[in-house]
């Protein structure tokens, strides 16, 4: 057993069987790579062709959207303008029907004076206002 080619061929041997069972694991390790990278470009060229549609879908919506919230802004805005009319008209409103109760009462007393006056027209008039009796 010390002969040195019966070591080489040992060798030789063992080595021949490793590079074998490397290979029989390889193979289907390679094939499987192969698979995968077959269905990674598959998906890269779905991609491709799919993304740039989406996006512009998405830029669109985006200044759809961008749109929408100017509306809204220009909505908002009328809707306060519309608040600030019907406010200012309250008020005025509010002033007209001060000046109208005054003048109502201004009225008021002013007709129950002349009542008072047409009723009593004695009463209303001095002795000094009266025509001296001759």
């Amino acid at each position: 057993m010390s002969h040195p080619l019966f070591w080489l061929g040992i060798s030789l041997l063992l080595v021949a069987v490793s590079l074998t069972a490397v290979l029989a694991i390889a193979i289907p390790v390679i094939q499987e790579l192969a698979r995968a990278a077959r269905s990674a470009e598959k998906l890269l060229d779905t991609l491709r062709q799919e993304l740039p549609p989406t996006l512009q879908s998405l830029r669109a919506t985006g200044e759809d959207l961008g749109t929408l919230s100017d509306q809204v802004n220009e909505g908002v805005r009328s809707a306060s303008q519309v608040v600030r009319q019907v406010d200012q008209g309250i008020d005025t409103m509010r002033h007209q029907a001060q000046v109208a109760r005054t003048t109502g009462q201004s009225v008021w007393v002013g007709l129950q004076t002349a009542w008072k006056t047409l009723a009593q027209p004695e009463a209303c008039w001095s002795d000094e206002d009266s025509e001296p009796e001759e």
